[in-house]
This record gives structure tokens, C-alpha cells and sequence, in this order.
């Protein structure tokens, strides 16, 4: 399998590990697991291999960092560290050109996490390891993408998955486009300032500040992501921003009837300004009736639905995985987050211990690719939904 222009570096090897700072033992980033089995023809994976090195892949939202080993005993003291080690090798045999990696909840000293300082600590330290290595571009804009595709590298694109930690200061959106921030959720489940999360039982929707926040990252050139909003929210968002809005990693309640899934409505409106929507893929979330074990196979139900719903230009993915356990970090950071609830008050499922097929950053797009060959689709077809949809949109957000 080919990498692309990736030379060994590992996360923090300008430091020493034990002196400079706590070491934990990462998860690792290749070979963790068995690789997913599609049944592809040699052919088959010739072409998605094809596909993959001529077009421009993009995920919407991931986590690209290897979590600790043994997440279960370690993962807030990790998390206090704020030293999170990145997955540079899975990444470099993942076949992605760029990735939304959403920062802010590693420096957790807060109670909650994504406060102000919690997620300045996290940029500056994943920018400070990007600097002592030439494997990653810390991407900005469109032209950022399509050189590190060209140049054989990886364009990281930093985003976060709320706004509550600008409480009521709308500079704070300058501030952290300034710091490279090019893409944030309104709301991370709880309601905050701008408007209501999805866990909330009643959404309020878009508040005043929100509007002012809105037109802010529309002046800014801020990618507005309604992942986490409520759904009231969500549709005001929408209405209110000028250019188009991401639901960066989501999929169809109307397929799986939980709040973590969005409804037709605001998946219609979403794609109605121009914007799409990014199929998750974390463990228990875009589960389907036909497949109620959590796969590929229960993912790729949600990617017609919304396909057949609002047409194949409007949908990409952000599978939303790390490198690691990812339900051991559910057990761990759950509560915290609010994500159990969320999930939980839907449909019965089969339990698993991984996402097959969808497991972490390095394999995800491979095999998205893959099925996509499996099952008939068109190579026009398939280098829009890995990639070039997400430019569109983001030339015009941009």
C-alpha cells in the first residue's frame, strides 16, 4: 500500500519522553486491529486505489491522535497532559489529502473541557509538533488542500465542535481565526450563548448573539458546522448564514430515530444553501434497521438515505473516529460530554467492540472507496462524495 511523502516522524520526538513531559504508550495508529474485509476483485481495489491517488480525498471530522493504550485507567490524565500524540503514520496510509481534526477537548483541567484556555493549550501544542516535522500542512484555505495533495502531504485543518468557550466576547472568533481556526460548531449538545444543543428537550434555537456570531464567521470565512445544534437551531443557522452551512458528521433520523441523527427537514435545508452533510461513523450512532450491528454496512445505509434525499453532491463524510478504543473513551468521557443520552434514548442495536470497516482515520476512506467501487458507483460519483463536494462547498465558504 503506497504512503504518501512521510519520513518516520513520531508526535514530540524534539522532546524526552519521562523528562520533558509525562509519557503515556499510544494506541497504535497501524495494524491495531485486523484489516476490514470488503470481498473486493483485485480490479476492484486497483480502481479504488486509482481513485483514491488521482482525486482529492477530505474528511469532514475526525480525531487523528492515538489515544492511550489503556484509555480506561489513563485518559484524563492524558487528556491534563495535553500532549496528544498524532497518528502520522495511519494517516500517511489512509489515502486522505485533508482532514478537519477538531481540537479543544484534549487540555481538559476544566470540569467540562472546551473552555477558552483549554482549547488555545490544545492548538498551540498540535501546532507546536506540526512545526518539527514536514509530513502535515497546517491548511487554511482550499489552495492549502490541493498543494498537499500535489506535494504528496496531509493538509490538517483545525476546527472545533462548539462555541460556548466564546462566551459573549464575538472578537473571540478573530482571535481564533487568527490561531488557524477555520471551521466551528454552534452548539456542542448543551445549549451555550449562540443557541441550543441537540441534548437539550427544548431548543430555543438561534439567539441574538448566535446571529451576530453567524454574520461574524460569515465575514471571517468560518466553515459554521450544526453537527451538535439543535434541530430549531440548526434550521436558524441556516437561515441566517450567506453562504453555505457543513453538518460535518451526522446522519439521517429519519433512518435511525435518535438526536444525534438530523431530520429531513434541516438535512433538506442544509443542501438547499449549497451546503452537505458528512456521514459519521462513531461506535452506536449512525446505526440502521437493516444493520443494527454498528459497520460500514450500517454507515453506507445512511449514505443513500441522504443521497437518495437530497442528491449525491450534497454528501460527504466525517466518519468522527480516533486512533484507539473509542468506546473505552466513551466509558471514560461519556458523561462529560453528553453523548450517551443522546444515543441511547433510540432504537435497540447490537453491541460491538469496533465500527467494523470504520474503525479509525487511517482505514476509513480506503474502505469508503472501496465499498463505493463494491457497489456500482461511478468514479465521477465516488471523487465527489471523498472530496470534491467539500471543496465546492469550502471555495464558497472560504
Amino acid at each position: 500500500m503506497p504512503t504518501k511523502r512521510y519520513t518516520g516522524y513520531q508526535s514530540f520526538a524534539y522532546l524526552e519522553a519521562g523528562t520533558d513531559y509525562t509519557a503515556f504508550t499510544p494506541a497504535a495508529d497501524v495494524d491495531r486491529l485486523p484489516a476490514h474485509d470488503l470481498g473486493l476483485s483485485s480490479g476492484e481495489r486497483a480502481r479504488a486505489e486509482r481513485l483514491l491517488t488521482e482525486n482529492i480525498a477530505v474528511s469532514l471530522h475526525d480525531h487523528p491522535v492515538r489515544l492511550p493504550r489503556d484509555a480506561r485507567t489513563e485518559l484524563l490524565a492524558w487528556n491534563r497532559e495535553a500532549r496528544l500524540a498524532y497518528g502520522y503514520e495511519g494517516l500517511s496510509r489512509s489515502g486522505l489529502d485533508a482532514v478537519f481534526d477538531n481540537l479543544g477537548w484534549g487540555a481538559c483541567e476544566s470540569r467540562n473541557g472546551w473552555k477558552w484556555d483549554d482549547v488555545i493549550t490544545d492548538l498551540g501544542m498540535r501546532f507546536c509538533d506540526f512545526a518539527h516535522q514536514d509530513y502535515v500542512i497546517r491548511a487554511e484555505s482550499v489552495a492549502d488542500i490541493r498543494r498537499a495533495h500535489a506535494e504528496g502531504r496531509l493538509a490538517v485543518i483545525a476546527g472545533l465542535e462548539g462555541a460556548a468557550l466564546i462566551e459573549n466576547e464575538i472578537d473571540r472568533l478573530d482571535v481564533l481565526h487568527g490561531l488557524g481556526i477555520r471551521q466551528i460548531g454552534i452548539a456542542y449538545s448543551e445549549a451555550n450563548a449562540l443557541g441550543g444543543g441537540l441534548r437539550e428537550t427544548r431548543d430555543g434555537g438561534l439567539t441574538a448573539l448566535g446571529r451576530r456570531a453567524v454574520r461574524r464567521m460569515n465575514r471571517l470565512g468560518m466553515a459554521i458546522d450544526i453537527s451538535h445544534a439543535g434541530d430549531r437551531t440548526a434550521l436558524d443557522v441556516i437561515a441566517a448564514s450567506e453562504v453555505p452551512v457543513l453538518i460535518t458528521h451526522a446522519g439521517a433520523r429519519g433512518l435511525w430515530d435518535t438526536p444525534r441523527m438530523k431530520p429531513d427537514e434541516v438535512i433538506r435545508a442544509c443542501a438547499e444553501s449549497g451546503g452537505m452533510i458528512g456521514i459519521e461513523a462513531a461506535p452506536y450512532t449512525t446505526v440502521s434497521p437493516g444493520h443494527r450491528r454498528h459497520s460500514i454496512e450500517s454507515v453506507m445505509d445512511h449514505f443513500r438515505y441522504c443521497v437518495d434525499l437530497v442528491g449525491i453532491e450534497h454528501v460527504g463524510f466525517g466518519p468522527d473516529t480516533f486512533f484507539g478504543d473509542h468506546l473505552d473513551l466513551h466509558r471514560v468521557m461519556g458523561r462529560k460530554w453528553g453523548v450517551g443520552d443522546t444515543i441511547r434514548s433510540g432504537p435497540e442495536f447490537e453491541t460491538v467492540e469496533a465500527v467494523a470497516g470504520l474503525e479509525n482515520p487511517g482505514e476509513n476512506f480506503r474502505n469508503i472507496t472501496g465499498w463505493l467501487v463494491r457497489h456500482g458507483f461511478g468514479d465521477a460519483e465516488i471523487a465527489a462524495v471523498i472530496g470534491g463536494n467539500a471543496l465546492r462547498v469550502l471555495d464558497e465558504i472560504w
